[in-house]
């Protein structure tokens, strides 16, 4: 994607690499899974955190704040 935006020869090497780094941590996940299941609890962690503060998003979107009378501004 970065390649294709910004067409440049640090663009094209950087996104290279990018792809490598995802090859190379695939393939890490698959020699290894002890660590493949703790990142998979790690990620349900994660998940369910985000779920926790979406909820109380949520819930501070439905609060209402009482209107209360104002002050008139200007001269009398």
């Amino acid at each position: 994607m970065l390649f294709s935006v910004l067409r440049s020869t640090r663009a094209i090497t950087i996104n290279v690499e990018i792809m490598r780094s995802f090859v190379k941590y695939r393939v890490m996940l698959s020699e290894h899974e002890d660590l493949r299941i703790q990142l998979k609890e790690l990620d349900n962690k994660i998940n369910a955190v985000f779920k926790f503060l979406l909820k109380k998003i949520d819930s501070l979107h439905q609060y209402k704040i009482p209107n209360k009378p104002r002050k008139k501004i200007g001269y009398k």
